[in-house]
């Protein structure tokens, strides 16, 4: 595993989340390697020096392939594997096989193809020996044909085509049953937060469903919705768990997700889910908020849910598991104070009072001058 400083805020040092990734691929990390550079170099990211070294410790740990923490351009790529004389993957396409293996529906699948194809198109010049010129015509006399390579641009845009009209139509029987959530007046919930934060659980405490939840990154990708009673404002709330956020998520993944992650846009209340517990919290929270304004979710009100509370020791419990706390905005200083409450999802604890908050919300009437969000994105 490669990580290249370049000076950038939130530079994992240790390759922790790296490790991660990777082994929640099925992969086995046997060496990190960690550099500074004031940019990335043209032809291989990172320097020649560099590179001899990590071709030496490669042969040395046995490794079969060589991951970067960064993204790579299709050239950088060639050029590293030509270089190391093994197979060169960052953390893009990391990502991308880690949702193939965890999509289960259709429309999961569906989204992930669309990622994955999006990818591959740019990484064919060049990319492997076969792309060679085809004969044309008919016989001996025939003239220079199509390059196998325009071959396989056709057929990849061809595939991104049929899927991205597949997709439509799953987009719009989600828009069909939006609106018969409006008709009905129903008050929409979605979990969000970083992934591995803690959502299917607190999700499955809240609704006493089964949500496959996982100690893993991206235990659950598939959008699901349930209706939670609450009591204190005599009616029904939907809420839905959504896919988990990540430092640097692709934007193939931003795009290919809409019609999942158009589920917090139009959410009236958004329960951000925090791993507490987790040392890197504070910049976990500012990666999720600029995703949600990548979405266009930033102005949707939300309830910041610190969870995990039963990892943490006794002493460095809060005073009280109720309070606020400060959110800056993902593209300036500023920021808004909104509500905080400390739970476990696990243990039970804090939940009943953020059942509270919930039925507050629900009880409240809507604001006349609230934008459509869903609306303005579209």
């Amino acid at each position: 595993m490669v990580g290249v400083d370049l000076g950038v805020p939130n530079f994992d040092a240790g390759l922790e989340e790296l490790g991660l990734l990777a082994q929640t691929a099925g992969l086995q990390p046997v060496a990190r390697v960690v550099c500074k550079r004031r940019a990335p170099d043209a032809a291989l990211f990172i320097g020649t020096g560099k590179a001899d070294e990590i071709k030496l410790l490669a042969l040395e740990t046995g490794a079969s392939e060589i991951l970067f923490d960064q993204s790579l351009s299709p050239a950088q790529q060639r050029n590293l594997e030509r270089v190391l004389g093994l197979p060169v993957n960052d953390r893009t396409l990391l990502i991308l096989e880690i949702f193939g293996q965890r999509a289960r529906s259709h429309e999961g699948k569906l989204q992930v193809e669309l990622a994955r194809l999006q990818y591959l198109s740019t990484r064919l010049v060049r990319r492997w020996s076969h792309l060679e010129r085809q004969t044309g015509g008919a016989g001996v006399r025939g003239g220079p044909g199509e390059k196998q390579i325009e071959l396989d641009k056709r057929m990849i845009g061809e595939s991104i085509k049929r899927t991205k009209e597949r997709l439509s139509k799953v987009k719009k029987q989600r828009q069909t049953q939006r609106r018969q959530r409006e008709r009905r007046n129903a008050f929409t919930v979605s979990l969000v937060g970083y992934t591995n934060a803690g959502k299917s659980t607190l999700f499955n405490a809240l609704v006493k469903a089964r949500a496959y939840a996982a100690d893993q990154l991206f235990a659950t990708l598939d959008t699901t919705t349930r209706q939670l009673y609450l009591g204190d404002a005599a009616r029904s709330v939907s809420l839905s768990d959504t896919v988990g956020f990540i430092r640097d998520l692709p934007h193939g993944l931003i795009d290919a997700f809409a019609a999942t992650l158009q589920e917090a846009v139009d959410a009236d209340l958004l329960i951000h889910v925090v791993d507490g517990a987790n040392p890197d919290h504070l910049e976990q929270i500012e990666q999720v908020q600029r995703v949600l304004a990548e979405i266009g979710a930033a102005d949707v009100p939300q309830i910041l849910v610190f969870n995990k509370l039963d990892a943490l020791e006794k002493s460095r419990w809060p005073l009280h598991l109720s309070d606020s706390f400060e959110v800056k905005d993902a593209f300036s200083d500023t920021g808004q104070r909104v509500e905080r409450v400390f739970v476990s999802a696990q243990s039970g604890e804090g939940v009943p009072l953020l059942r509270e908050l919930l039925a507050r919300h629900a009880a409240l009437p809507p604001a006349e001058d609230t934008p459509q969000i869903s609306e303005a994105v579209a």
